[in-house]
């Protein structure tokens, strides 16, 4: 028989112990074993990722969560690595880049599809056309009734997203020349609340993607936009979002720590597949390829 001094009875029962945590630790996985993908951040592309995630799970034993709050949320998740990917409706600012500088985040830039901010009303608002100029004053309290555009006689509701928003700050750079907006706009959660807002109300003007202006349908009105007064004004489509001539349209984006690799890369790689791409046009959304 060997006897064993107490203090090497203690390492041992240490060193079993150890092994025993080991064996029930086990990767992060979904619902049913399937192996967890989140995405995190534009409220504009939610339902894009949506339907992206749907078809993806269907072909691959991953569980997708995709959740909304903002590109600045998304991109926060992602510099604090509580996402895999982030999803953004604007680039990522200087003041990001040098933050993920310092929490060793490589954001990697991946652009999915492209969007057209459209501009939406009441459905009754007689209203057809505006310039960017025209909504750049509306959204910065200069014009406040709608008959000083050619409308009714009727006090402006402004519906903008929240300061969050890659959509609000984009709209901000480029509609607003970089001003303020009104202390008079009232900041919404989401895109699919500014719909609500302004099929509520007949004085609200509000801003959302070209996907969520096609789901609404005749629940709100689109209206066109000219870069200057007196110019043709254009409706945001697939086809002036593409050729350039509608003047409010961005890029969206991925963004990743770093080159996607496993899951996070069989996923990017779908959306920018054949398939993928068919799901962004059929959402309301302008393929990159």
């Amino acid at each position: 028989m060997i006897f064993l001094r107490p203090r090497t009875i203690i390492v041992l029962v240490a060193i079993t112990a150890l092994v025993a945590l080991a064996g029930c630790s086990r990767p992060e996985k979904g619902d049913s074993g399937k192996q967890a993908l989140t995405i995190k951040g534009s409220d504009t592309m939610v339902h894009l990722l949506s339907t992206w995630a749907e078809a993806f799970m269907a072909a691959s034993p991953t569980q997708v969560s995709v959740t909304g709050g903002g590109s600045g949320t998304g991109i926060a998740a992602l510099l604090n690595n509580t996402t895999d990917i982030c999803a953004a409706s604007r680039q990522i600012e200087a003041k990001e880049t040098a933050l993920a500088q310092q929490k060793n985040i490589i954001p990697n830039e991946i652009t999915v599809a492209l969007d057209g901010i459209a501009i939406v009303v009441h459905p009754d608002n007689p209203i057809k056309e505006l310039s960017i100029e025209q909504i750049g004053a509306i959204y910065t309290g200069a014009i406040g009734n709608w008959k000083e555009v050619g409308g009714p006689d009727q006090p402006i509701l402004l519906l903008s997203r929240e300061s969050s928003s890659g959509t609000y700050v984009f709209f901000q750079e480029k509609v607003l020349n970089k001003k303020d907006y009104s202390q008079q706009a009232r900041l919404m959660p989401g895109t699919s609340a500014v719909v609500q807002a302004v099929t509520a109300d007949r004085g609200a003007i509000g801003y959302v993607g070209l996907g969520y202006a096609h789901e609404a349908g005749n629940k709100v009105k689109t209206i066109a936009v000219t870069s200057v007064v007196g110019q043709p004004a254009v409706m945001p489509s697939v086809s002036t979002v593409k050729d350039g001539s509608y003047p409010v349209a961005r890029a969206l984006y991925l963004y990743t720590n770093g080159a996607p690799q496993g899951k996070v890369k069989e996923f990017v790689d779908f959306c920018l597949s054949p398939a993928g791409q068919k799901i962004v046009a059929d959402t309301g959304y302008v393929q990159v390829n």
